[in-house]
């Protein structure tokens, strides 16, 4: 009897554990367990006021760095599709990304020089 039903229909029979609906929200319970448990950090208060300005300044400066060398690649990665298929407005799209790459990643460095 086994062997007249097909290996295809055999094999789709079995019966899902979870619906889909319920292996979303298990996915996002389990997101924001881990999430609450095991990334937080202590985080120690300092005696100086000033310093924690000093940095809360340096870790946003940092994370305008990193969005800036991200946009810096994006824009080489522009200039060079550019440069493969002749087009001039995206050469100057790519270009104008790759400048703007390179200010946002020096940010804090121009913004020294002009406070001085």
């Amino acid at each position: 009897m086994k062997k007249l039903i097909k290996k295809s229909e055999r094999l789709n029979t079995r019966r899902e554990l979870m619906s889909r609906k319920t292996k979303v929200l298990f996915s996002i319970f389990v997101a924001v367990v881990l999430s609450m448990c095991c990334f937080t950090i202590t985080a120690f208060a300092a005696d100086d006021p000033l310093a924690v300005v000093n940095n809360l300044s340096t870790f946003i400066f940092g994370l305008i760095r990193a969005i800036g060398l991200i946009i810096l690649g994006f824009g080489i990665v522009q200039v060079g599709l550019s440069l493969k298929s002749h087009d001039p407005s995206q050469r100057a799209n790519g270009l104008l990304t790759l400048a703007g790459g390179v200010v946002i990643t020096f940010a804090k460095e121009i913004l020294n020089l002009i406070t001085g």
